[in-house]
């Protein structure tokens, strides 16, 4: 029982994802295997990163939009500067991605904290101005295979224990991540700016400060995720990462973080990314259209946000009567 109130809705989630996997496996037999299981989460690796810190700031009650336009930037920068000085170390190229987006990220924050614009206006506004630099910098051209170090382009699916290189940074993202939300003073204060803003003011947790952390963060993860994207599609264009923005936050809607902030969890969140990209393999196995498939994954959204706002509801009820 205990288990249940802590974990319940991860435990849902997971019986989803278990079902969607047996359902899809009943028609396409093939589909339940090790390499299927090990796409997936290949290819959520990203996304699992991404959202782990999308996941911090929708609970203190924000959310950063720009996190895919920073991404863009970001590789495309880097891009461009291993083009330009061929050979370069591939740990210099994530440092760059780092720092771009760090910079990227402070401006965000400095618009949100500073001159106290709504995060969603300040990040959706940022968001085209990063996506129109993306070109601006880039002049529209490509950065392909063959202008990227060797060593940056086969990290992604270089395996070392058997795991790929992107598996590796969604392991240690999940670690960090955990120790940083439940371990952590920054996480604890974060969720009490998310749970209830004035009491956390009112114990001396100093508001503008994390959350000014908080969104460079965010721009950080941004920048190195931009690196590891253009690593992975061996690929720099100015449409990289195309409204991953929204899969992002859907995927922590799907995980169980609460929008009006206070409430998430790691396992929750990565199940989320996990079950999304689940989604997005399965669909075409069974033959469904591309058209339905946008339609399904919305109403995949829908369902977990309806069933989050109904759980936050009875637990508020719970919460009442006990006092």
């Amino acid at each position: 029982m205990k288990v249940w109130k802590t974990y319940g809705r991860e435990l849902i989630l997971l019986g989803l994802l278990l079902a969607l996997l047996v359902g899809v496996g009943i028609r396409s037999p093939s589909f339940i295997s090790l390499k299927t299981f090990d796409a997936i989460w290949h290819d959520s690796a990203l996304l699992i990163v991404l959202a782990l810190t999308q996941m911090l700031v929708i609970m203190s009650r924000g959310i950063d939009l720009s996190v895919a336009a920073n991404l863009a930037l970001s590789g495309m920068l880097v891009g461009l500067l291993a083009k330009a000085v061929p050979g370069i170390p591939v740990i210099a190229l994530l440092i760059c991605g780092a720092l771009s987006g760090l910079v990227l990220g402070i401006i965000n924050a400095s618009l949100i904290n500073f001159l106290e614009i709504p995060p969603i206006v300040s990040s959706l506004g940022m968001m085209s101005v990063y996506r129109g630099l993306t070109y601006v910098v880039s002049g529209g051209q490509w950065i392909n295979a063959n202008e990227l170090p060797t060593g940056l382009v086969d990290f992604p699916n270089a395996r070392f224990l058997g795991i790929t290189g992107l598996e590796w940074v969604s392991l240690i993202a999940l670690v960090l991540g955990w120790f940083l939300v439940h371990q952590s003073r920054f996480g604890r204060e974060i969720r009490a700016l998310g749970g209830n803003p004035n009491a956390a003011k009112y114990v001396g947790i100093p508001e503008t400060k994390r959350l000014f952390v908080l969104y460079a963060l965010s721009g950080v993860v941004a920048g190195m995720v931009g690196v590891l994207w253009v690593a992975r599609f061996a690929l720099a264009n100015t449409e990289i990462a195309s409204g991953f923005e929204l899969q992002v936050v859907a995927a922590c809607v799907l995980g169980g973080v609460s929008i009006a902030g206070g409430v998430g969890s790691v396992i929750g969140t990565a199940l989320g990314a996990i079950f999304l990209t689940t989604l997005y393999n399965a669909l075409p196995v069974v033959n469904v259209s591309p058209f339905w498939q946008t339609a399904i994954v919305g109403v995949a959204i829908l369902v977990a946000a309806i069933v989050n706002q109904g759980a936050s509801r009875v637990k508020g009820k719970t919460i009442l009567r006990r006092a």
